[in-house]
């Protein structure tokens, strides 16, 4: 099993669902930058259950323990070891599935791959293991501070409620003031409320999370397999219950003429163009009078904003009587107890956010170590 993600900034998990603990170990972090435990526990609470009434019940305070990397409240370059501790397991939850296969879940896939299972929650298959994820994320957001970038997730789609307005038109700091985390106003409460009747019902419902960075400097990513967009790609789909990613116009610009999806470049408003003709600063003299391509172009970032969408599907888990087959391929049907997220866009935006983070930390990395440009 390939348990890394990342070049350079690299984040390697384990643990299961109602094991011991959950954890990972990241590697590459740069020395010398002063760790905000409070931040990084904040944003574990973004993602931890039982934050609200449309969220799973389990109650789990997720206390970060860091074990090595870390030294006078600083990093030191050397490999970060940190656990995050499971005290709220129902394990007995799940002893009647323990030979069922339970729809559009892995455990038959699982099964068949490495010839057993942990049934419980999920084992390995389990979103608490994206905890891990969250810890890189916000470590490499410290460091992406320094750079003036920044990253901001939210809920744009719930089931058929969506959000129509550019994302330019909404103010970021409305996205933690309610429990869907969706800058909308108007549109949260109804998205809340849907998934209220849904969870109600023992149903799930999926949707969209966008998510946009702000400040990310030229020249990030690789002309080849390494694209940026590719790499973001490769980062959100694999998040649990992830089925699709786009970013810029994506699917939607499919339609478009090119005289119309085209992003032509100008001169950046106040620019001496006397001045900075034939310097090397130039390039930093020009922008783009629109952004459809989402802030990439051949794979590299261009200055402007970056911004993509990653589609959720409804969780698998139902508590809904179903029909399925037991591990002797006979039959039967199945009732899941336990307690589940009926959606799981509201604690997946801080997930979002940190593999988009672990993911620009290492092209950053990347590029300054193949750049030697002055």
């Amino acid at each position: 099993m390939r348990n890394t993600f990342g070049n350079l900034y690299t984040i390697t998990t384990f643990g299961e669902s109602h094991g011991e603990a959950v954890g990972g170990i990241v590697d590459g972090m740069p020395a010398g930058i002063p760790i905000d435990i409070e931040f990084i526990q904040s944003e574990l609470a973004r993602r931890r259950p039982g934050q609200s009434k449309i969220t799973t019940d389990r109650k789990e305070q997720d206390k970060i323990e860091f074990l090595s990397g870390i030294f006078e409240g600083k990093s030191t370059g050397a490999p970060i070891g940190f656990i995050v501790r499971n005290t709220n397991q129902h394990s007995k939850d799940y002893d009647n599935i323990r030979n069922m296969f339970r729809p559009s879940h892995a455990d038959f896939t699982y099964t068949y791959k490495y010839g057993n299972r942990d049934h419980r929650g999920g084992g390995r298959t389990s979103a608490r293991i994206t905890i891990s994820r969250v810890v890189a994320g916000a470590l490499a957001k410290l460091v992406l501070r320094r750079y003036g970038i920044s990253i901001n997730a939210y809920t744009s789609q719930v089931g058929d409620i969506e959000i129509s307005k550019d994302y330019q038109q909404y103010d970021f700091s409305n996205i933690e003031k309610n429990p869907v985390r969706c800058p909308d106003t108007e549109k949260a409460p109804l998205m809340e409320q849907l998934i209220a009747q849904v969870k109600k019902a023992g149903d799930t419902i999926g949707g969209v999370i966008s998510c946009v960075i702000k400040g990310c400097p030229i020249g990030l990513g690789e002309p080849e397999f390494d694209k940026l967009h590719a790499c973001l790609g490769h980062a959100m789909l694999s998040i649990n219950a992830v089925k699709g990613f786009e970013y810029g116009e994506g699917f939607s610009g499919c339609s478009w003429r090119g005289s119309q999806q085209n992003d032509v470049f100008i001169p950046k408003e106040g620019t001496d163009t006397a001045q900075t003709a034939g310097s090397k600063h130039v390039l930093d003299s020009i922008t783009t009078r629109t952004n459809h391509s989402g802030g990439i172009q051949g794979g590299i970032s261009n200055g402007q904003d970056i911004f993509f969408r990653v589609a959720f599907k409804p969780v698998s888990t139902i508590l809904i009587d179903q029909q399925t087959v037991n591990k002797q391929g006979e039959a039967t049907h199945m009732k899941v107890q336990g307690r589940h997220d009926p959606c799981v866009l509201p604690r997946a935006v801080p997930i979002v956010e940190a593999m988009a983070a672990i993911t620009l930390l290492d092209a950053l990395l990347i590029n300054k170590a193949g750049n030697f440009q002055e």
